[in-house]
Formats: structure tokens, C-alpha cells, sequence
């Protein structure tokens, strides 16, 4: 993985409103969750999300928030315009481009609890989910190992569930990547939602109780 991870500027894919009787699940990221470079936007991970979500018979709309090249920063600025009306879950999917910018990870940690922080100001009670992400080794054992703990951090001091890695299992693979390695193949992205369905469905489910 090298180079320049997501390109600047593609829209929001869908930033569907809230639906009457059923909750909304706002998914804030960059271009994994745009779904950068596939054919068909229903083939990124926030659609197929919503296809489980309807299987399991479950009362919610996703909304994909995503933006090609945003940083943790960026969703901090845009984080009040995604959530629009309000939310029931809010998944944060941003840092990878603040990593491969080498932006420092004490900033990143910040911006993803101030999103946090403002995502409970405008919608109390909100749920939220971090996705964390990992960046490749040529960017340095201190900087990586670093980078790897800033989710799981701020997941915990912000009383947040914790998607480990998104990319878990797509990370590194020919086959489940496009020709720049970097974003998800359609395939790539089935395990993508594999990934954050783990513990969506777990979120949701408690939200029951």
C-alpha cells in the first residue's frame, strides 16, 4: 500500500433520510465506503450492510456517508451534515489517509473523539462503532504500532464498540483488491462487510433491550 490512498472528492453516495418507523445508520468514511472504483455502488460495503440488515428482518436504513480522500479531520468538519436529522448508529470509518499522510496519531486520536463527542451532541444516545485501521510496515514500526492502537483506544475511552481492522482479511490480497492494491474488489468488499456486520448486528441487537 503506497502512494496516495483515496482520492479527493467523489460524492456522497447516498445520504439517505430518515425513514418513518425504522432507525438510521450513518456510515462516516473515505473511499472504501464510497466504494471507490467498482462498477456499481450497491457492490460497496454500506449496501451490502443494508442487504443484511433487511435479511435479518431489522428495522434499519444505512446511510453512506462517504467521501473519497477524507481524514479523520474532514469528518470531524462534516460529521453534523452527515448525521443531518440524527442517527441511531454512527460508524466512523476514517484514518487511513491520516495515516499515509503521516499525520501524527495523537491528532487522529483527537478528531476521532471529537466526532464522537459531537455525533452525542446533536443525536444523545447515539450508538457508535470505530473501524480500525492499520497501515503498512514500510511506514515505520514506531509510526505503525502507534497507529494500530489509536482505535481501539479511543473506542475504549470513549465507550464505543470497535471494529478491530476493517480491512481484516482483505488487507494484502491480490485478488480482493483492484489493480492499485489499495481499494477493495467487489469481492473485497463482501468481506469488508463481513467485517463491520460482526459487530453491527451486535450493536443493533442491544439497542433492543
Amino acid at each position: 500500500m503506497s502512494g496516495s490512498l483515496w482520492a479527493a472528492n467523489e460524492p456522497v453516495t447516498n445520504s439517505s433520510p430518515a425513514i418513518a418507523g425504522r432507525g438510521r445508520i450513518v456510515i462516516l468514511g473515505d473511499s472504501i465506503t464510497a466504494g471507490f472504483g467498482l462498477d456499481d455502488p450497491n457492490q460497496a460495503y454500506p449496501a451490502l450492510l443494508q442487504q443484511k440488515i433487511d435479511a435479518a428482518g431489522l428495522p434499519y436504513t444505512v446511510a453512506n456517508a462517504g467521501l473519497s480522500g477524507d481524514t479523520t479531520a474532514g469528518g470531524l468538519r462534516r460529521v453534523d451534515w452527515a448525521l443531518g436529522e440524527g442517527a441511531d448508529v454512527l460508524i466512523i470509518a476514517l484514518g487511513g489517509n491520516d495515516g499515509l499522510r503521516g499525520i501524527s496519531t495523537q491528532q487522529t486520536a483527537e478528531n476521532l473523539a471529537g466526532i464522537i463527542k459531537r455525533a452525542r451532541a446533536r443525536a444523545p444516545g447515539i450508538a457508535v462503532i470505530i473501524a480500525g485501521m492499520q497501515m503498512p510496515g514500510n511506514m515505520g514500526t514506531e509510526y505503525v504500532e502507534q497507529f494500530r492502537s489509536v482505535f481501539p483506544r479511543v473506542a475504549s475511552e470513549n465507550g464505543a464498540a470497535l471494529v478491530p481492522f476493517l480491512l481484516e482479511g482483505v488487507a494484502g490480497s491480490a485478488e480482493l483488491n483492484q489493480a492499485d492494491q489499495i481499494h477493495p474488489t467487489a469481492e473485497g468488499q463482501k468481506r469488508v462487510a463481513e467485517n463491520v456486520w460482526k459487530v453491527l448486528e451486535k450493536v443493533i441487537e442491544g439497542r433492543k433491550r
